[in-house]
């Protein structure tokens, strides 16, 4: 039998010859149903409370999966984020490097390019200096020849080319 403030002011006992003092059985029925309707209302109050906070933890549970799915979103993404960089810097790296060998290989083709191109013009310098003394050498050799050919000439004009004496080296010099 479920009791509420309102059957409890209303019960009705049967009465007998010596029965209780129905005033002092109404007053306490009266307090009792006002204690009994003070914490049905407490009761229900806390019945509506516990609903709110039910609704509410089931609000902030749903948020915290939100949450938590957001967080572990996150982390994939940053560790993807990373690995990504990772991945990037080394193909940056690795291109780098081959840049680099390519650079150093085209300075080394450049520098043995130079090299020869040294030697080259050290050879033909060579070649060079080795046709202008024979030049040099055969007008020597013509000159003299014109010179001993004139030794019938006068004395005089003997004395004046004879003291020029040709020196190839020096020739040499003011050519190049």
């Amino acid at each position: 039998m479920k009791f509420t403030p309102f059957g409890i002011k209303n019960q009705e006992f049967s009465q007998s010859f010596r029965g209780y003092d129905k005033e002092e059985v109404r007053a306490y029925l009266e307090k009792l149903s006002d204690e009994i309707e003070k914490l049905t209302q407490e009761n229900e109050k806390i019945k509506e409370e516990r609903k709110e906070f039910k609704d509410r933890l089931f609000e902030y549970k749903k948020i915290e999966k939100n949450l938590q799915r957001s967080l572990i979103a996150a982390q994939e993404a940053s560790g993807k984020a990373i690995e990504d960089a990772k991945k990037q810097s080394a193909v940056i790296i690795k291109e780098a490097e081959l840049k680099r060998d390519m650079i150093i290989k085209k300075a080394e083709e450049h520098a043995e390019f130079i090299r020869k191109s040294v030697a080259e013009l050290s050879e033909e310098k060579e070649l060079l200096l080795a046709r202008l003394r024979a030049m040099v050498t055969t007008q020597i050799e013509l000159l003299e020849m014109k010179i001993s050919d004139n030794a019938v000439k006068p004395i005089k004009e003997r004395e004046s080319k004879e003291d020029t004496e040709i020196n190839i080296d020096d020739i040499v010099e003011k050519l190049i």
